[in-house]
């Protein structure tokens, strides 16, 4: 995923969770979890996320939505100081997979409609 951050200073917690596409009670949460999100406060006490803000929230969203990481998971990896990962680009034989398990469902579904209906037949 990638998002063009515009070249702002601060940006407030509804500009950031449009650029991120989470809602602004999720980012108050991920505030809470990791120890990377500071925003500063404005005298009117509303939340101005710097850009290295916005970065870590856009890697943290990656980890949790894409990759599957868990809230602590993605905590440890980005504590570790460890490189992240990229999120895995999506695949042709995705779709090849998906067939081929529907048409093994399939065959597991008969045969076991097979079963059935031989059960039936000794009762």
């Amino acid at each position: 995923m990638h998002v063009d951050i515009p070249d702002k200073l601060y940006f407030k917690i509804g500009e950031v969770g449009k650029l991120a596409e989470v809602p602004t009670h999720v980012l108050r949460y991920w505030e809470s979890e990791f120890k990377g999100i500071k925003p500063k406060r404005a005298s009117s006490k509303q939340r101005l996320y710097r850009r290295e803000d916005v970065e870590l929230i856009l890697q943290i969203k990656s980890l949790l939505h894409e990759q599957g990481y868990t809230i602590a998971g993605a905590r440890k990896l980005i504590e570790s100081g460890a490189e992240i990962p990229a999120a895995p680009a999506p695949t042709a034989k995705r779709g090849t997979v998906d067939r081929d398990a529907a048409q093994k469902l399939d065959e597991i579904k008969d045969e076991l409609q097979q079963l059935h209906q031989f059960i039936q037949k000794m009762k």
